[in-house]
């Protein structure tokens, strides 16, 4: 990240922290309904920019550090659709300056980051996340994604073998998938 960058996060951060909390709260409501643009105040499509967005929800302030905050952390040159990763990072200023100042975000549990997830969603994830390893290493060696996959499970189910463990804990399988592929990026370079 570069220090720019993290400039422009830090004064949007800032800027947010520095808005009315019925404007924070009407922001965080306006910009999960709406098409959420940067570089103008409206676009043709019915897109706005977050602070119309709170306008519009009963969050009537003028605030014109925020706006350019918002563009500098977007590098808004023109009007576009705000990136989901834009959004998700306004929300989470917005949540967490409400929060601080002792409101809880709204209990939707689709926005906010600490709702309660099903079990069922969390090992789908981390699932993901180890295919997304072991796909990895594939792309840097020469063995597939299955093979690294299915050697890494015999590995740790002969560890457990003998050391008399029942299950092993993440950090012990992305350890162990991260120490395999190492091992054959290394055979394979020898």
């Amino acid at each position: 990240m570069t220090r720019g960058r993290r400039n422009n996060a830090e004064r949007l951060r800032n800027s947010v922290e520095a808005l009315p909390n019925h404007t924070k709260r009407a922001m965080l409501d306006g910009i999960t309904g709406t098409r959420v643009i940067v570089g103008a105040y409206v676009d043709k499509r019915g897109g706005v920019c977050p602070m119309l967005a709170a306008h519009r929800n009963g969050g009537r302030t003028d605030f014109a550090s925020f706006a350019r905050a918002w563009d500098a952390f977007t590098g808004a040159k023109k009007p576009r659709r705000a990136s989901a990763r834009e959004l998700r990072t306004l929300r989470g200023y917005l949540e967490v300056a409400l929060i601080r100042d002792g409101i809880a975000p709204p209990a939707d549990a689709t926005s906010s980051p600490w709702a309660e997830r099903p079990l069922a969603e969390e090992v789908r994830d981390i699932q993901a996340t180890r295919r997304r390893l072991a796909e990895s290493e594939a792309r840097e060696s020469e063995v597939t994604v299955e093979e690294l996959l299915v050697g890494a499970e015999r590995e740790l189910e002969h560890e457990r073998a003998r050391q008399g463990r029942e299950e092993p804990t993440e950090e012990q399988l992305a350890t162990e998938l991260a120490r395999i592929g190492s091992q054959r990026r290394t055979g394979a370079q020898t």
